[in-house]
Protein backbone atom coordinates (compact mmCIF):
# COMPACT_ATOMS: atom_id res chain seq x y z
CA UNK A 1 0.00 0.00 0.00
CA UNK A 2 2.69 2.43 0.76
CA UNK A 3 4.60 1.74 -2.30
CA UNK A 4 1.14 2.11 -4.00
CA UNK A 5 0.37 5.76 -2.29
CA UNK A 6 4.22 6.70 -3.01
CA UNK A 7 3.74 5.78 -6.68
CA UNK A 8 0.64 8.06 -7.10
CA UNK A 9 1.84 10.97 -5.60
CA UNK A 10 4.97 10.48 -8.11
CA UNK A 11 2.23 10.06 -11.13
CA UNK A 12 0.33 13.57 -9.63
CA UNK A 13 3.71 15.32 -9.23
CA UNK A 14 4.39 14.96 -13.17
CA UNK A 15 1.08 15.12 -14.23
CA UNK A 16 0.88 18.64 -12.31
CA UNK A 17 3.88 20.08 -13.65
CA UNK A 18 3.85 18.56 -17.29
CA UNK A 19 5.83 15.36 -18.11
CA UNK A 20 8.88 16.73 -18.56
CA UNK A 21 9.28 18.58 -15.35
CA UNK A 22 11.26 17.13 -12.56
CA UNK A 23 10.17 15.37 -9.55
CA UNK A 24 10.45 16.80 -6.17
CA UNK A 25 12.89 15.15 -4.35
CA UNK A 26 11.00 14.73 -0.47
CA UNK A 27 13.10 14.67 2.54
CA UNK A 28 10.42 13.17 4.98
CA UNK A 29 9.47 14.06 8.38
CA UNK A 30 11.79 11.82 10.89
CA UNK A 31 15.36 11.76 8.97
CA UNK A 32 17.64 13.52 9.63
CA UNK A 33 20.86 14.47 7.19
CA UNK A 34 24.25 16.14 7.89
CA UNK A 35 25.82 17.30 5.11
CA UNK A 36 25.28 19.17 1.78
CA UNK A 37 22.82 19.39 -0.92
CA UNK A 38 23.71 20.62 -4.20
CA UNK A 39 21.78 20.84 -7.39
CA UNK A 40 18.53 19.59 -7.69
CA UNK A 41 15.33 21.11 -9.27
CA UNK A 42 12.39 21.02 -6.32
CA UNK A 43 13.50 20.05 -2.92
CA UNK A 44 10.79 19.59 -0.26
CA UNK A 45 12.14 19.45 3.47
CA UNK A 46 9.49 17.67 6.20
CA UNK A 47 12.82 16.21 8.08
CA UNK A 48 15.86 17.89 9.67
CA UNK A 49 19.76 19.09 7.53
CA UNK A 50 22.33 20.25 8.88
CA UNK A 51 24.28 21.58 5.82
CA UNK A 52 24.12 24.16 2.83
CA UNK A 53 21.57 23.51 -0.01
CA UNK A 54 22.04 24.99 -3.78
CA UNK A 55 18.92 24.15 -5.36
CA UNK A 56 16.13 25.91 -7.50
CA UNK A 57 13.51 25.24 -5.33
CA UNK A 58 13.15 24.89 -1.55
CA UNK A 59 10.21 24.28 0.26
CA UNK A 60 11.23 23.84 3.98
CA UNK A 61 7.51 22.26 4.88
CA UNK A 62 5.80 23.01 8.36
CA UNK A 63 7.85 19.84 10.52
CA UNK A 64 11.10 21.08 8.28
CA UNK A 65 14.10 22.14 10.11
CA UNK A 66 17.15 23.38 8.01
CA UNK A 67 20.78 24.29 9.72
CA UNK A 68 22.52 26.41 7.54
CA UNK A 69 22.63 28.56 4.05
CA UNK A 70 20.21 28.01 1.42
CA UNK A 71 20.72 29.31 -2.00
CA UNK A 72 17.49 28.94 -4.60
CA UNK A 73 15.57 31.02 -7.00
CA UNK A 74 12.38 30.29 -5.20
CA UNK A 75 12.43 30.03 -1.41
CA UNK A 76 9.13 28.54 0.82
CA UNK A 77 9.28 28.69 4.30
CA UNK A 78 6.98 26.82 6.38
CA UNK A 79 9.33 25.37 9.39
CA UNK A 80 12.52 26.22 10.43
CA UNK A 81 15.40 28.17 8.91
CA UNK A 82 18.49 28.62 11.15
CA UNK A 83 21.28 30.61 8.63
CA UNK A 84 21.40 32.72 5.90
CA UNK A 85 19.40 32.39 2.59
CA UNK A 86 20.13 34.14 -0.81
CA UNK A 87 17.07 33.67 -3.16
CA UNK A 88 15.12 35.72 -5.51
CA UNK A 89 11.69 35.39 -4.90
CA UNK A 90 10.64 34.22 -0.84
CA UNK A 91 7.99 33.27 0.86
CA UNK A 92 7.53 33.15 4.48
CA UNK A 93 4.82 31.23 5.78
CA UNK A 94 2.44 31.75 8.97
CA UNK A 95 4.02 29.87 11.51
CA UNK A 96 7.71 29.69 9.92
CA UNK A 97 10.52 31.10 12.14
CA UNK A 98 13.57 32.02 10.45
CA UNK A 99 17.08 32.79 12.87
CA UNK A 100 19.32 34.45 10.29
CA UNK A 101 19.51 37.01 7.28
CA UNK A 102 17.72 36.74 3.69
CA UNK A 103 19.18 38.32 0.94
CA UNK A 104 16.14 38.53 -2.09
CA UNK A 105 14.56 40.40 -4.64
CA UNK A 106 11.66 39.89 -3.76
CA UNK A 107 9.51 38.57 -0.09
CA UNK A 108 6.45 38.15 1.28
CA UNK A 109 6.01 37.74 4.83
CA UNK A 110 2.95 36.50 6.71
CA UNK A 111 1.38 38.03 9.71
CA UNK A 112 2.43 35.30 12.49
CA UNK A 113 5.96 34.81 11.09
CA UNK A 114 8.73 34.99 13.41
CA UNK A 115 12.08 36.30 11.56
CA UNK A 116 15.38 36.98 13.78
CA UNK A 117 17.44 38.32 11.53
CA UNK A 118 18.21 40.92 8.45
CA UNK A 119 15.98 41.13 5.05
CA UNK A 120 17.75 42.77 2.76
CA UNK A 121 16.64 43.28 -0.95
CA UNK A 122 19.19 42.57 -3.89
CA UNK A 123 19.33 45.03 -6.65
CA UNK A 124 21.23 44.96 -10.25
CA UNK A 125 22.52 47.59 -10.70
CA UNK A 126 22.97 49.67 -14.08
CA UNK A 127 25.80 51.34 -14.92
CA UNK A 128 23.59 54.74 -14.33
CA UNK A 129 22.34 53.46 -11.25
CA UNK A 130 25.73 52.56 -9.92
CA UNK A 131 27.43 56.57 -10.12
CA UNK A 132 24.18 57.86 -8.85
CA UNK A 133 23.67 55.84 -5.80
CA UNK A 134 27.30 56.32 -5.44
CA UNK A 135 27.13 59.83 -4.70
CA UNK A 136 23.90 59.40 -2.63
CA UNK A 137 26.01 57.09 -0.52
CA UNK A 138 28.64 59.70 -0.16
CA UNK A 139 26.48 62.34 0.69
CA UNK A 140 24.88 60.49 3.48
CA UNK A 141 27.60 59.00 5.05
CA UNK A 142 29.26 63.00 4.86
CA UNK A 143 29.48 64.30 8.67
CA UNK A 144 26.23 66.36 9.84
CA UNK A 145 27.29 69.67 11.32
CA UNK A 146 24.83 70.61 14.36
CA UNK A 147 22.73 73.78 12.86
CA UNK A 148 21.80 76.52 16.39
CA UNK A 149 19.19 78.77 16.08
Amino acid sequence: MKNFRRMLYLKIARMSRGSNAPVPSVISFGTKIKGNILGGDVIHIDGAIEGNIVCDELIIGSRGHVYGQVKAKELSIYGLLQGSAEAENVMIAKGARVIGDILHSSIAVEPGAAIEGRCVRSVQKTPSSVSGSAGAAAASSAPKEKVSA
